[in-house]
C-alpha cells in the first residue's frame, strides 16, 4: 500500500461526497496503490449514514465510527492504528485542505527520506479572530519545541512515514502537536510543506477560542512528558531543592542579621516580626513538598510498563 488517507470527520455530511470523488481523481491520475481511512467522531448530521452509502461506491474506504464525539485526536489516534499505507496523509474533511496536494507530499517523503512533513497555510482564508491567536501559538510552539523551521503545527495536511505514526500516541487535544511529540519519540526529520488553504464551502467550525487554552496547557504537559517522563525527580527536586535552599538561607541570613545586631547593641525586630521570615517558611515548606513529589514520581516511573521501552531505529 503506497498512501494511507486518514480523515477524522464530526458533522460533514455535505462535504464527503466533493471530497471522495476529489481523492479518487487525484489517486486514479498519479496510479497510486491508496486507502482512505475515514473516523466519524460522533456524527449525529448523517455522516455515517452517508458513509455507508458510498461505501459500495468507495471500496477503498475504510471507516470506523465512535458512539459519541471523543474529539480529534482520538480519531487520528484510531485512525493511524488502522493505517497500512507506507506514507500516511492526514487532512481535514471540509474541503479546505485540498487533495492535489497528496502527490507532491508524498514525492517529497520519498525522495528527501523524511519523518514528517506538516503542511504550512501561509494565505488563510480564516477571520483575525482565528489567524492572530494562532500566529501567537505557533511562535510559543516554535520557542518551546525547538522545531524552528515549522510555521503551522495545527495544520490538518500532513505526512508521516509509517513508522511515525505507529510510534507515537496521540491523545486528548495533542493532535495540535503531532511534530513534537514525533520529535521527543525521536523522529527528527520533519521538514514543511505550503500548501493552499480553502474557504470553508458547507457547515462551521467545530473549535471555540477554548482551543487556544487547551493547546496551551496540551504542549506544557508534552514538554514535561518528553523531557522528564523517564526522570521526573530531576525537576520536581531541582525546583524543591531550589526552593528548598532559597529558604533556609533567608532564614540564615535572618538569624545572623538579629545576632550581629544585638552584638553591637543596636536595635533588632524579632525573626517572627518580619514579613520575609515567612516568605522563608513557605518557601521550605514548598521545597520539601517537591521533593516528596519527585519522590514519588520516581517510584511510579520505575514501576511503570514502559520504564525500558525506548525507540529502535535499526538493528543490525
Amino acid at each position: 500500500m503506497d498512501i494511507s488517507i486518514v480523515i477524522p470527520l464530526y458533522n460533514e455530511v455535505e462535504s464527503l461526497p466533493e471530497l471522495l470523488a476529489w481523492i479518487r481523481r487525484v489517486m486514479i491520475t498519479h496510479s497510486y496503490n491508496y486507502e482512505v481511512v475515514m473516523v466519524d467522531d460522533g456524527s449525529t448530521d448523517g455522516s455515517w449514514q452517508l458513509i455507508e452509502m458510498l461505501k459500495d461506491s468507495y471500496p477503498e474506504i475504510y471507516a470506523i465510527k465512535f458512539r459519541r464525539n471523543y474529539g480529534k485526536s482520538a480519531a487520528l489516534n484510531v485512525g493511524f492504528a488502522a493505517s497500512s499505507g507506507e506514507v500516511v496523509i492526514t487532512m481535514d474533511a471540509d474541503l479546505q485542505d485540498s487533495p492535489d496536494e497528496i502527490p507532491a507530499l508524498y514525492s517529497r517523503m520519498k525522495e528527501k527520506d523524511l519523518d514528517l512533513i506538516s503542511g504550512y497555510k501561509q494565505k488563510r482564508h480564516d477571520p483575525l479572530s482565528k489567524t492572530v491567536p494562532t500566529k501567537v501559538f505557533n511562535a510559543v510552539t516554535r520557542k518551546m519545541s525547538g522545531i524552528a523551521n515549522l510555521h503551522d503545527f495545527n495544520c490538518g495536511l500532513k505526512a508521516y512515514r509509517k513508522e511515525v505514526i505507529k510510534s507515537i500516541e496521540v491523545y486528548g487535544e495533542m493532535h495540535r502537536y503531532i511534530p513534537v511529540i514525533a520529535k521527543w519519540a525521536g523522529f527528527t526529520r520533519i521538514d514543511e510543506q505550503v500548501v493552499k488553504h480553502y474557504p470553508r464551502k458547507y457547515g462551521t467550525t467545530k473549535f471555540g477560542f477554548s482551543r487556544f487554552i487547551n493547546g496551551f496547557l496540551d504542549l506544557l504537559s508534552i514538554f514535561f512528558v518528553g523531557k522528564f517522563s523517564k526522570r521526573p525527580m530531576h525537576f520536581f527536586g531541582t525546583m524543591g531543592v531550589l526552593s528548598f535552599c532559597g529558604g533556609f538561607f533567608i532564614t540564615l541570613w535572618l538569624i545572623f542579621d538579629k545576632l550581629i545586631s544585638i552584638a553591637k547593641g543596636s536595635t533588632y525586630r524579632n525573626i517572627t516580626d518580619q514579613p520575609l521570615f515567612y516568605i522563608a517558611l513557605v518557601a521550605i515548606i514548598i521545597g520539601f513538598q517537591l521533593f516528596l513529589t519527585g519522590f514519588v514520581s520516581e517510584l511510579l516511573s520505575r514501576n511503570a510498563n514502559d520504564r525500558n521501552h525506548y525507540q529502535v531505529e535499526k538493528v543490525i
